[in-house]
């Protein structure tokens, strides 16, 4: 026996197992037992099926409902901005410049009549009357057209009118939630007769018209209380289409589908729908312009009041007037001159821009930029460009700078230039020549007389060789032209000699024009342009109100001198007037200068075309306002009169400045300019005084821009001469003691 073995192995235990029990006989329940625990939980599940989709949603429904709040007409149009109205400087309104979210005149509920509340209730809303402020039957309708790919909404007039105060369009439940309990809550808290007027008071209707009194407007030029039944019927049709108001075809389709849903509804006769013809609306045109804001000094405004501290979102919110500097008889003239003066032209590349300017505040007094709308390449409407704000070639309209250049540095208007054509220049590629033999003057031209001919060869002389190109661009930014580097859009290229006669890179704004050459008529003394007198809030309370600045333009802290100096350019532009065949308005003196710059002939274009002009300019003054007209081309082109003949500054342009000026200025008290001395330098040896030439009767201009002004007026320039001098020795002799 193995003791050891024994002693180190375990004791075998046996492995006990339990007997299986018998499975127990499975005990089939009765059928009626069956049947009760299946209905038992088929209810269980119709519990918390009913309480998924009806309690929970009642009670979530129920709180916001009371959490949410329906928004007033009046609240509406305040949270998505206030109309700002424009006055004349005569305190006459000239229009209200309506914020995006429209101009919501809010009319009460006697002031529409019954056939447009019946027109938009039965095209938009047929249960309007009986409904709590949505329709189940629509939604459903709205869901099943969703799915199957048709059309149709199922939104009730009180979720539109929800939708449309909120702003809120997202396809999301929680807005269309939102949206219910609003819209149910509306009409448990007022009449259907308040949430009709409400919701007619802020609906679009397309052509930028917000609300049933202003659509009334912009459609038929009435108000909506003079609306016919038809005319009623296509503005509810409109609602659902309010970007298509300008294809007929929509149009039609919507009106007809208005009056048809009318007469289902019981609030038409068939006689009547019968009867009915489209009311067919006033033009675009006649709508956007009866009672509209000139766009172009709308845009002009804004950014004047934004550089003072009143942004996009200030401007809406105060329910603003704006006094705006525009006097509307000098407003009236413009668009009446430029009308009359291009009447008959046939080159629709044309295009035309004045602006008149206060010199004696700086104020804006006319603006006009062409015209507000035009016609696309499709014959659609499209907004205007502002060509009064836009950058051309000033051509001979430059050499006042020029002047007021040479001015400054001492020298006076009898200094003498060859005046002969052409000329080559050290440096200078291609001769310099001017406008035809009537430009050109002798070798020993003055100053005087190479401004009256518009001398292209004695200013070239006098800026390459004595004022430099940086002078003039000082001399005309001291004058008030604005470039780019302070805010402006003009430029003034210094780069090369062309900006002597407003050729190159050298291009000037109309607005530019007038305001600079309003410092030569204020004297020398330069004012900031504005087009705003002060702005008040809807209490009447003043919130911005303009600051005139006044400099003395070309000497600092030295009025007399640039005073002095602006005399003498007055002195060499008043004969320019005459010469090209312009007058001033009786009992008013005045000073200006035409400006032509010729187009650049192409490859294409035939030989004629090197005798175009692109660009025409007439800028003058009295003591009282100065006015610059462009009339020219988007670029460079070759423009043509009737029959083809070129355009001249004194041609078209020069008309339309001389018709303005009669226009405004006529019946206003009788003005003229400050005398002053001439400016005279040791080598110039001429001492005279400063007298505009005698008036002359207007004449048509059919000519090339500076007529030959023959023996005659040579002679009248030198008696014009003799006689300022004659005047001096007046003047002085009543100064000695």
């Amino acid at each position: 026996m193995d003791t050891d073995r024994t002693r180190t192995e375990p004791p075998t235990v046996p492995i006990l197992t339990r007997p299986a029990r018998p499975r127990r006989p499975v005990r089939e329940v009765a059928g009626p037992a069956r049947r009760r625990r299946r209905w038992r939980r088929v209810r269980r599940v119709c519990y918390v099926a009913f309480g998924l989709f009806f309690v929970v949603p009642g009670i979530a429904f129920l709180i916001t409902y009371f959490t949410v709040d329906v928004p007033s007409p009046e609240t509406v149009a305040q949270a998505q901005g206030q109309a700002v109205t424009y006055l004349y400087s005569d305190g006459t309104e000239m229009g209200k410049d309506v914020p995006a979210g429209g101009n919501r005149q809010i009319l009460a509920a006697t002031q529409i009549p019954d056939v447009v509340k019946k027109a938009v209730i039965a095209t938009e809303d047929a249960s309007f009357e009986t409904n709590s402020g949505f329709d189940v039957g629509g939604i459903l309708r709205a869901a099943y057209n969703q799915v199957t790919g048709g059309s149709g909404g199922g939104s009730t007039i009180s979720q539109q009118y929800i939708k449309n105060a909120s702003g809120d369009d997202q396809p999301t439940l929680t807005r269309k939630w939102v949206e219910l309990a609003k819209a149910f809550k509306m009409n448990q808290t007022y009449e259907k007769a308040d949430i009709i007027t409400a919701y007619l008071n802020i609906i679009y209707f397309g052509r930028g018209a917000y609300g049933i009194q202003a659509a009334a407007q912009a459609y038929f030029g009435k108000d909506v209380g003079q609306l016919d039944y038809s005319q009623a019927a296509l503005l509810a049709g409109l609602i659902q289409q309010p970007g298509r108001s300008e294809n007929a075809a929509v149009a039609t389709s919507r009106w007809s589908t208005a009056l048809d849903r009318m007469l289902k509804n019981g609030y038409l006769t068939p006689a009547q729908r019968a009867a009915a013809k489209f009311p067919t609306p006033i033009p675009l045109r006649e709508s956007r312009q009866a009672g509209a804001l000139n766009p172009f000094v709308k845009k002009q405004v804004k950014a004047e009041l934004a550089a003072q501290g009143i942004d996009e979102k200030q401007y809406y919110s105060g329910g603003f007037q704006v006094f705006t500097t525009i006097d509307p008889q000098a407003q009236q003239a413009a668009g009446q001159a430029v009308a009359e003066g291009m009447a008959g032209q046939t080159d629709d590349r044309i295009l035309d821009a004045l602006v008149a300017v206060d010199p004696k505040t700086g104020g804006v007094l006319a603006y006009y930029g062409g015209d507000a709308i035009v016609k696309g390449p499709n014959g659609e409407d499209l907004a205007g460009r502002d060509w009064a704000d836009e950058p051309h070639n000033p051509g001979s309209s430059m050499k006042p700078f020029d002047l007021a250049a040479f001015l400054k540095l001492g020298r006076g208007l009898d200094a003498r230039f060859d005046g002969t054509s052409p000329r080559t220049f050290p440096g200078v590629d291609l001769p310099i020549r001017n406008a035809g033999d009537s430009s050109s003057c002798s070798q020993q031209c003055t100053v005087a007389e190479a401004m009256q001919r518009s001398t292209n060869t004695v200013f070239y002389d006098m800026v390459l060789n004595v004022t430099k190109p940086s002078g003039v661009a000082e001399a005309a930014q001291e004058a008030g032209i604005r470039t780019k580097d302070n805010g402006g859009r003009s430029e003034l290229f210094t780069g090369d000699n062309n900006i002597s006669i407003g050729g190159g890179g050298t291009q000037v704004t109309p607005s530019d024009m007038a305001s600079a050459y309003a410092t030569f008529a204020a004297g020398g003394v330069q004012r900031d342009r504005h087009f705003v007198q002060k702005v008040t809030n809807a209490n009447g309370e003043t919130a911005y109100e303009a600051k005139i600045r006044s400099t003395d333009a070309f000497a600092d802290n030295d009025a007399q001198k640039s005073a002095q100096i602006a005399g003498n350019v007055t002195a060499a532009l008043a004969p320019v007037i005459p010469f090209s065949r312009l007058s001033c308005p009786a009992r008013h003196e005045c000073a200006g200068k035409t400006g032509t710059q010729q187009h650049t002939p192409q490859n294409d274009e035939p030989p004629s075309a090197a005798n175009a002009n692109s660009q025409t300019w007439m800028v003058g003054y009295t003591p009282s306002v100065s006015a610059a007209v462009w009339v020219g081309s988007d670029g460079d082109k070759a423009l043509r009169g009737p029959g083809g003949a070129p355009l001249f500054g004194s041609t078209l342009a020069g008309p339309i400045w001389d018709r303005f000026m009669q226009l405004y200025l006529s019946g206003k008290p009788a003005e003229r300019f400050d005398r002053v001395a001439a400016i005279s330098s040791p080598q110039d040896r001429v001492q005279v005084q400063i007298q505009p030439p005698p008036q002359q009767p207007q004449q048509q201009q059919d000519q090339r821009d500076q007529t030959p002004p023959g023996n005659q007026q040579l002679e009248q320039f030198r008696q014009f001469q003799q006689r300022l001098q004659e005047l001096q020795n007046q003047q002085r002799g009543r100064r000695r003691p």
